[in-house]
């Protein structure tokens, strides 16, 4: 159902399927056949004596009690355990973002990166903070993605939403020069190996660059910016580029657009960005700040 009608990512039906196994595993270890609101708080309060990170521990009821809700509305259940069971509190936690000055360094250093590494270095950073596209939405583009002189760019994004996102000329730039790299990589190969299918492509052609090895280069330009690899992840890139958006004066609905997000909540997280930037109005225009 997650992959039929919702469309869901690799990765998204592989954690599902690992939180319910895991649960699966909890029960059948005591003999139980048909779970209850109990065993659900049971296995929820065993998960926090482990140590478990309390987000961890509400994603994995959350997808229990998806399961059930699907058992439900397939008639193979007439209730949800799930539902009254009280989800655990989780830290309030805002969003990491590095500065702008951050950004151009880490531009900067991809530039001076050599060969393909660097191309593709270059590349993707361009291409994540002039979008704001998660790392699968990045990995996935085609070879001749930003080949052209669209100004846009459609997105298949989570749960099949398509979305528009802009393109700025520094990103298609980028992007041509990871082509010309690779071309220019094949031309002393013989026999030629098959153009890339994707425009990040992995050790084979025919595969895109996986989440691990592009996150590792990352990293690595990271430290020849002289900032600390911890800090950057292709998802602080989509938080550098929500934030630095709301900061110059975007507005959420907009920025809700850009990200993909289905809820207005999920992009709420970035309005600590507009208290900063309000407290700032005030403080620099009130006649009574001073």
């Amino acid at each position: 159902m997650l992959a039929a009608e919702r469309g869901a990512a690799p990765n998204t039906l592989a954690a599902y399927r690992a939180d319910l196994e895991d649960f699966a595993g909890f029960l059948g270890a005591r003999g139980i056949t048909s779970a209850g609101a109990g065993e659900i708080g049971a296995y929820l309060a065993g998960l926090q004596q482990s140590g478990l990170a309390a987000r961890t521990q509400a994603r994995r009821l959350s997808a229990i009690r998806q399961f059930y809700l699907f058992l439900c509305r397939e008639g193979l259940r007439e209730d949800n355990p799930a539902t009254g069971v009280a989800t655990p509190g989780l830290p309030q936690s805002l969003p990491k973002y590095l500065s702008e000055t951050e950004v151009d360094r880490l531009l900067e250093a991809a530039r001076a990166y050599p060969g393909v590494p660097g191309a593709k270095a270059h590349a993707g950073l361009e291409i994540l903070y002039a979008t704001g596209l998660r790392v699968s939405e990045l990995l996935a583009l085609p070879a001749r993605a930003l080949a052209t002189d669209a100004a846009v760019l459609m997105i298949r994004g989570k749960g099949g939403r398509d979305r528009i996102v802009p393109l700025s000329d520094a990103a298609k730039a980028a992007a041509l020069r990871l082509r010309d790299t690779y071309a220019e990589q094949a031309a002393g190969k013989h026999p030629k190996p098959e153009p890339p299918s994707y425009l990040f492509a992995g050790r084979d052609a025919r595969e895109a660059m996986t989440r691990q090895g592009f996150a590792l280069l990352l990293k690595q330009i990271a430290l020849a910016a002289n900032i600390d690899p911890a800090r950057l992840s292709p998802h602080v890139l989509r938080h550098s580029f929500a934030s630095h958006l709301l900061a110059h004066g975007a507005d959420l609905r907009s920025l809700q657009k850009l990200l993909g997000h289905a809820e207005i909540a999920t992009t709420q997280i970035y309005t600590h960005v507009l208290a900063e930037r309000l407290q700032r109005l005030v403080e620099a225009h009130h006649p009574l700040a001073k």
